[in-house]
């Protein structure tokens, strides 16, 4: 019994303690909110010069420790938002990468202390080469916050570490304000979901902003039988394309209905070779236009109630006939 009043204790300290680092963190997040100001905005509107008409200029993220590891993560962050950057590591810089920092470019540089000497030759190539320079830090004294053109200052925050010395609230903070950075650049340029999924072709992102007329089979490859056919046309048409389902149209191709695999099954008797194909065929099928994400096609086959479908009408804006979708085809493409 005393074993496990220890290991409740000890769990509810480890909790308490938890919830006291998140807090100290949360904490710096509300001040690092209320402490913006015009430096801000004259963040964004100098990293906006680099997408001016003509400009090849990038953001060239640097730190050092794990200031290095946010810079890392920013960088990601920038290019995945449509502002072309890169991370430059300052050690590497002083033996020849210097030469990766172009006169367009603007350097974005973090360090909570402004002091550390592996910054130095950085520095001082974006003031000899008259190369902007953004500083996050919290020292406002520093060595970096002197030579900056923006300083961007963290407030003065404890460390969530118990000794005051991990950085935690402090790279916290930094990590935010580079994500803040990045979203304001991207609602400022109107980066739309399409031109967002060029940058994120694969992954989670890439598939959840899949349009419908990407992965659809277009009204070419379309399995379409004229509304005079029989069964016995359609049975040879399904078993030619091979997409689960045949498209009954008029001759000027308006949509009369679909006949798929499940209909043959329900409709199964000796005469079924004979028997017309729109007596058949589902006279209201369902729908979606070609420019809605494949994700709502999959939330319409997957999660209809009492309804299993398989397969989509797919139209264009004014309701004509473009394609098809199937169930298979989304989960090929990855969306769950």
């Amino acid at each position: 019994m005393m074993a496990e009043i220890i290991q409740e204790n000890g769990q509810n300290t480890d909790i308490d303690q938890g919830r006291h680092v998140l807090d100290a963190e949360i904490q710096g997040l509300k001040a690092l909110a209320q402490s913006l100001d015009d430096r801000f905005f004259q963040a964004i509107e100098l990293i906006s010069k680099i997408k001016n008409a003509g400009a090849t200029g990038r953001l060239i993220i640097a730190g050092i420790g794990k200031s290095g590891h946010v810079a890392r993560k920013l960088a990601a962050t920038f290019s995945s938002t449509g502002t072309p950057s890169f991370f430059v590591h300052p050690g590497e810089a002083s033996h020849g990468d210097l030469g990766m920092v172009m006169e367009n470019d603007v350097v974005l540089m973090l360090s909570n202390s402004g002091e550390n000497s592996e910054l130095s030759d950085l520095i001082h190539y974006t003031r000899r080469f008259a190369i902007p320079m953004i500083a996050i830090t919290g020292n406002e004294t520093s060595t970096l916050a002197r030579h900056a053109d923006i300083v961007l200052l963290l407030p003065s925050m404890p460390e969530a570490c118990p000794n005051g010395l991990a950085p935690t609230t402090s790279t916290t903070m930094m990590m935010a304000l580079g994500d803040a950075l990045a979203v304001v650049l991207l609602k400022r340029m109107g980066l739309t979901e399409e031109q967002f999924r060029v940058f994120h072709p694969g992954g989670k992102l890439g598939q959840k902003l899949l349009k419908i007329s990407d992965i659809m089979h277009k009204f070419e490859d379309l399995p379409l039988l004229y509304e005079n056919a029989k069964m016995s046309d359609a049975i040879i048409l399904l078993s030619e394309k091979n997409l689960g389902a045949v498209l009954v149209v008029t001759e000027d191709y308006h949509l009369k209905g679909i006949i798929t695999d499940g209909d043959l099954k329900r409709h199964m008797s000796p005469d079924l070779m004979e028997k017309s194909a729109v007596s058949v065929m589902n006279t209201n099928p369902q729908k979606i236009i070609q420019n809605a994400l494949a994700v709502e096609a999959m939330n319409i086959m997957t999660k209809t109630p009492g309804k299993y479908i398989t397969s989509l009408i797919v139209t264009d804006e004014e309701g004509k006939l473009s394609g098809m979708i199937r169930l298979q085809d989304c989960l090929q493409a990855g969306i769950v």
